[in-house]
């Protein structure tokens, strides 16, 4: 882990399109802004596993209509063939 110092108004920059600004300091916060590409998903912190928990039920249900289609090509994807699908399901 990289750990920084900025003051307000500073800045840091991840990659070529993320930007980080410290907005105020404050006793005991720190209030940022970040600047990122539509397509970067930015969360705080404590909203990752309720993120992670949504797209696994997303991911699940897209699984289910795959083995649920008529599709011959479809048909012949299951859950067995991925292992990391009864993982999503035993996650819910």
């Amino acid at each position: 882990m990289l750990v920084l110092t900025r003051k307000k108004s500073e800045t840091i920059q991840i990659g070529d399109n993320i930007l980080i600004k410290v907005i105020r300091t404050g006793s005991g916060s720190v209030k940022i802004g970040i600047e990122a590409p539509e397509d970067v998903r930015v969360l705080r912190g404590e909203l990752i596993n309720t993120a992670q928990e949504e797209t696994m039920k997303t991911s699940r249900t897209s699984l289910f209509q795959i083995e649920k289609n008529d599709s011959p090509e479809l048909k012949s994807i299951t859950s067995d063939q991925f292992p990391h699908t009864s993982m999503l399901n035993n996650a819910l």
